[in-house]
């Protein structure tokens, strides 16, 4: 247990006749790079500001450092770096002037050489000098990184960094954020984008206030028994509920691509003679492990299920 940082149990919070979050326990280990992954609405900035201290929980308890956030709020602020999902610094001050401002507020006084080793180490030295304001997204995003580690914390706390940031900006900052794992950070990261979720050690899956899985990605995948059939075929929604109405399957429907989620040693002839009777054409298919956006995906609709037979 002296290697747990974080440890949530059984957190509600509401806000008037809205769950926000609905009875969330998880760990995060020391040096853990943790990965809070779903839709938007689905809790997860509630409960990273329940983890900063920014928010009280409604019930349930939230550990820090084996400290409850709501009681220490002073102490545990002093040992996080947090990175809200909004860009939130100072836009008519320099990139410069931003960092000296939160090294300011962090009672960091001899700052300088710390700045310098962060403006090197998220490449935004030749910018320097440049507002904030005219940063690109991407930029805007390692200037934001680069002021929640000048007091180096013991554990970096993400709301969705990279949403609405372009696909190399997006590697950059990923490139970072190994680099500081390699140096022992502790790293929670919130995040729609279930690719990024791959390159967590550990993710927790959430949706409606829940999570409904916690596990290393490579487990989640393999948990549910299945494979895909990956079928093209026109048009995909006939085919998905040809499917369906015959064989009961779970059949995921992206673009004109179908994934088929059957078992693993399900005999998939079955499924292509059914599409074929139904005089529906198939251009490809193949047949592939499970990606982890196919086991959300099946465990969002077993979510739905449940709720809709309690009501």
């Amino acid at each position: 247990m002296n290697d747990l940082i974080l440890q949530a149990e059984e957190i509600f919070k509401n806000y008037r006749a809205v769950e926000a979050v609905k009875g969330v326990s998880l760990n995060i280990k020391k040096g853990e790079l943790f990965g809070l992954v779903g839709p938007d609405g689905a809790g997860k900035t509630t409960l990273i500001r329940i983890f900063c201290g920014l928010l009280n929980p409604t019930s349930g308890s939230a550990k820090l450092f084996n400290l409850e956030t709501s009681a220490n709020k002073r102490k545990i602020q002093k040992k996080i770096g947090y990175l809200s999902q909004k860009f939130s610094l100072y836009r008519d001050l320099t990139v410069d002037e931003n960092i000296e401002f939160f090294a300011d507020i962090h009672e960091v006084r001899n700052y300088k050489k710390r700045r310098d080793e962060l403006l090197d180490f998220t490449r935004l030295k030749p910018f320097r000098d440049r507002l904030a304001e005219n940063l690109s997204g991407g930029m805007q995003q390692k200037l934001a990184l680069a002021c929640s580690l000048i007091h180096n914390p013991e554990i970096l706390l993400l709301d969705e960094p990279t949403t609405g940031v372009d696909p190399l900006s997006r590697r950059d900052f990923w490139k970072i954020l190994f680099s500081l794992k390699k140096q022992g950070m502790t790293i929670l990261i919130t995040t729609p984008y279930l690719g990024e979720a791959e390159r967590c050690n550990r993710v927790a899956l959430m949706n409606k206030g829940k999570i409904l899985v916690t596990d290393e990605p490579e487990k989640i995948k393999n948990s549910i028994n299945k494979k895909a059939l990956e079928i093209t075929c026109s048009p995909a929604i006939k085919c998905a509920e040809a499917l369906k109405n015959k064989h009961g399957v779970d059949a995921q429907i992206f673009g004109d691509r179908i994934d088929v989620l059957i078992e693993e040693n399900s005999d998939f002839n079955q499924y292509l003679e059914t599409i074929k009777k139904n005089n529906l054409t198939i251009k490809n298919f193949n047949i592939n492990k499970l990606s982890l956006e196919n086991v959300f995906i099946h465990l969002i609709k077993q979510q739905d299920l449940k709720l809709a037979r309690t009501q």
